[in-house]
This record gives C-alpha cells, structure tokens and sequence, in this order.
C-alpha cells in the first residue's frame, strides 16, 4: 500500500501487508530492512538470502502482489516502482488503483483464504459491511436520541472518495454530508490526527450544533469524532472513547447471549487514564495494555476470545478467536443476541484498523442504546492532558520498559518524573522515544488542562535536560 497515512502531503510510504491481511510480521522487518540497505547490484543476492533464512519460499513459483495507493501526486510515480520491481523479480501484479489501505488488507485476506472472509475485490468489501449493517437496523434508522445523519471529514484523501464510493450500498441507513473531499491539501488542518493532537475542529466542516462529526486520516484507517454543545463547547472523542463504547456493547450482547467467551480491550499507555478506570471499574471488562503501534495492540489482543484494540489516535479494530466465531455463528441460529453479535461481527473489518467500518460500528451500538453524541460523552469525562515532542541529539538514549509506561535510560529520569507528576492531582506521565526521527514524546494527564500543560512542560523540560536536548527548550 503506498501511503503515509496522518502524514503531511508531500511524505509518502509503503505499509507491507503480509498473506493473511494483517500487518507484516516483526521477523520480517529485519528482511524489509535488509533488502531497502541492499545495494543496486545485491538486490538479486539480498532477496536469495532472505529466501533462503525464511524457509519454505519456491523462488520457481510465480509471486501476485497486490498493489493500492492513495491520492498524495507521488503516489502514482512510486506504484510505477513497485509494478516495475514485481515484474523485474518475476512476479504478477494486480493494481487496485486508489483504494484506502483497509480495503487492501481485506482483499488480501478474501483472496488468500478463499473467499471464506469475503469476495476479494473493493466491492466485496462494501457489499458485506453495508449488508451486516442493515440488517442491524431493521427496526429503524432512528432511536431514542439517536438521529442516523453524520458530517463525514475526509481529510481531502481516499477516504472522501471511499465513502462516496460506499454511501449507495448503505441506502437510507445512514445519511453522511461529505467535507474535504479533495478540494484542499492532504490532512492539512483537517482529517482524524489533526483533530485528535489539535484537539481542534477541522476546516472546511460546519460547526452544527450537537451534530456528530466523523473524521478520517489520509488512508482511512483511524477514525474521530467530535462534535459542539448547544452551549458551543467543542468535545472530541478518540480511540479511548470508541474501544470502550465498543466494549462495553459486546460484554451486554455477550451476557444476554449466555456465550462464555473471553473479552478484552487492549490499551496503550497513552489512553487516558479516566477511560481504563471506567471500563475496569464500572463495566468490569479486563485491561491489558501494549506497547504503541497497532502491531503489538493486535499481538496482544489475540490473547482474548474477542480482543477490542484500539490506540488513542483512533486506529483500531476488534478481532475474534476461531473459537469465538464458531460459538457465535452456532448460537445465532436460535438466540436473537448471538444474531446480533454475528452481524456486528460483518460489521467490522478484523485485518486492520478501518476508519468506516469502525464508524459504523460506533453508529451501531449509538443506534442499538438510542444515544446521541453527548449521551456517548457523558458514559465518563477524560483527564484533561497534553501531548509534546521535546528534539533530541539522539533518541537511543531514552529506552522503556512496562509497555512504555517507564523510562529505564537515562539513569535517573524516571525518578525525576516521578517527582514531578507527585505535584499534580491525578497526574501521570510518560516519555518515549519516536520511531522516526530524533525526538522525544511526552504524554501527560492531570485533574485540570492547566495542570496537564504545565506537566508536559516540566517532563519535557526534565528531558531536554537529561537526554541530549537540542534547539529550543519545550514550550506549548
């Protein structure tokens, strides 16, 4: 999949995604990085030696690779370098042209398992979802105090032109009006990453009141949504909100169900605090909590007959165990819940995280519970918090431990954390070093957003100090 995602225009990428639709295994990251440092004239040897620590690879057999990309200008020149390196290695290409990466990991999937996940093609994709969909609004569009009509922001990506692509398979089941469907820049001051850090309401969308605005990241794979008061108070509510919404819907039909199934929510250390608590506390349902990236989310949450995962920045999915889809096929033929639970289960793409079907997932459980966006809100209120990147000379130098909530190296910092956040009423912190570039980032959360602000200063501050800090000191 060529994309950069949340990123800004003019960067691009590629996501690998491995046979079974999910994200490339770790073991071969190694071989990807190996074969990236190759030198021009050793592609042929690097790939014979990946080959052959791999096992199991008959470099006679005939290679499909299948190919998406989304909408950034250099998209097209860099599908051109993949087609013309499949070729070159002897393989088949089938180019899905622009399509968001989550429909890519689904007919990766379809393709390889026969046809068992669904019809491999982007029209497969939309015919089980939209169905799975419908079928879970029989008694009506609306309900209680929910209202089917969404204002979907599609960061002027592919996920504008998907669900364009999707509205006529979903009928009158939903009724979405589209903003930044192209006409401006990528992600620029709009889409789920800019809404989720800039805690912001994205341009180019109306500031109705009360209604609920869904926005997307530029592949439409991490979903947002926020919305204004009547009073025009401005909420946002990301992936804590969903996973727990989520959750909590599946422990109801579950117990209803009379199903023993194991159910879990996996977390990262940058879910808020308020949100743990509340599905712990009052929902009961367990709490693991991974390192970030959706990658060990999803390794995590295999530990679970049904895993809901789900980062803060709005990237998530929920996947279920063989034993679990079994349990609910067979009891949905005579228990009208365990119906329910196997539609929800069409419902929702499992290979990765997907912004649409995520969103309609949440307008399910909103249409099942007759809630409207601030009745959602409400079920509990985040501890305010900031996040920052503090530069530094070199990121090695902060490792962690315990999933990224402790800070082992430098010697000493994480006791200067830990004096620090003693000052502040609910406060927690943590730091971690990018993937990326040569920065830093801090999370914090306290009882007040003044209290988070000045937090994030003084970890950032204690980082700058302590690990190599570089050009300005941090600052909001």
């Amino acid at each position: 999949m060529i994309t950069a995602s949340h990123n800004p225009e003019p960067d691009n990428g590629v996501k690998l995604i491995d046979p079974m639709g999910e994200m490339l295994a770790p073991a071969w990251e190694a071989h990807a990085t190996t074969l990236a440092n190759a030198t021009d004239d050793g592609i042929a040897e690097a790939m014979a030696t990946i080959a052959k620590e791999a096992g199991g690879i008959k470099e006679d057999e005939k290679a499909l690779v299948f190919v998406g990309r989304d909408t950034r200008p250099s998209s097209d020149r860099l599908r051109d370098a993949v087609v013309a390196g499949v070729k070159a290695a002897g393989g088949e290409v089938k180019d899905f042209g622009v399509v968001s990466t989550p429909i890519l990991h689904f007919v990766v999937t379809c393709h390889n398992d026969g046809g068992q996940y669904g019809e491999p093609t982007e029209e497969g994709y939309y015919k089980k979802i939209a169905q799975a969909f419908a079928k879970l609004r029989v008694s009506g569009a609306s309900r209680g105090n929910y209202e089917p009509t969404i204002l979907f922001d599609g960061a002027n990506g592919v996920g504008a032109i998907m669900m364009e692509r999707f509205m006529p398979y979903l009928g009158d089941s939903i009724k979405s009006t589209m903003y930044n469907k192209g006409e401006g820049v990528l992600n620029h001051l709009c889409g789920a990453d800019y809404v989720k850090v800039q805690q912001k309401w994205p341009e180019g969308v109306p500031q109705a009141q009360n209604s609920r605005c869904v926005s997307v990241d530029g592949d439409a794979d991490r979903v947002i949504y926020s919305f204004i008061d009547k009073n025009g108070k401005y909420s946002m509510l990301d992936g804590d909100k969903i996973a727990t919404l989520v959750a909590g819907y599946f422990q109801e039909l579950l117990k209803a169900s009379g199903l023993t199934l194991k159910l879990g929510l996996v977390q990262t250390a940058y879910a808020n605090g308020a949100s743990t608590a509340y599905i712990t506390e009052k929902l009961g349902v367990p709490v693991a909590c991974a390192k970030t990236g959706v990658k060990h989310l999803h390794h995590v949450a295999l530990q679970f007959d049904i895993g809901v995962y789900f980062e803060a920045n709005g990237h998530g999915t929920v996947i279920f165990s063989k034993n679990a889809r079994e349990a609910i096929r067979n009891a949905a033929q005579a228990n009208e819940s365990a119906q329910k639970l196997s539609q929800v289960m069409d419902v929702i793409n499992e290979t990765v995280g997907d912004a649409i079907s995520d969103m309609l997932l949440v307008e399910t459980v909103l249409h099942a519970r007759g809630w409207s966006i601030e009745d959602w809100n409400s079920a509990y209120a985040d501890l305010p918090n900031r996040q920052m990147k503090v530069t530094v000379a070199d990121r090695a130098v902060i490792t962690t431990t315990d999933a990224e909530r402790v800070c082992v190296t430098p010697a000493g910092l994480q006791d200067t954390i830990n004096s620090i956040v003693a000052n502040y009423p609910n406060g927690r912190s943590f730091v971690r070093p990018s993937g990326t570039e040569d920065i830093v980032r801090v999370y914090a959360e306290a009882s007040t957003q003044e209290g988070a602000d000045n937090l994030a200063i003084a970890v950032g501050n204690a980082v700058y100090e302590q690990a190599g800090g570089v050009g300005d000191r941090p600052k909001i």
